[in-house]
């Protein structure tokens, strides 16, 4: 799977800029290499790191599987 930027998101799973999935949205720097991730209201619920490709997550020691934007996120009910 080709993604061009993504994020790790909370619960270790990467996840594409474009379609994080969960109802969430994103707003990148990249310049920065930050990542707002936040609910359909806007409200900031996480903040990562931009990588701009799979090789800069490597180079970065991260091993991580990409998902799908329909892959659900945990919740905090969810004991994680």
């Amino acid at each position: 799977m080709q993604v061009e930027g993504c994020f790790a998101d909370w619960d270790g799973n990467l996840r594409s800029v474009d379609d994080c999935g969960g109802g969430y949205s994103v707003e990148t720097d990249r310049a920065s290499r930050y990542v707002a991730i936040m609910t359909e209201s806007g409200t900031l619920v996480d903040e990562a790191i931009y990588f701009k490709s799979l090789a800069d997550v490597e180079r970065a020691g991260i091993k991580a599987p990409l998902v799908s934007g329909l892959r659900p996120w945990s919740r905090k009910e969810d004991g994680f």
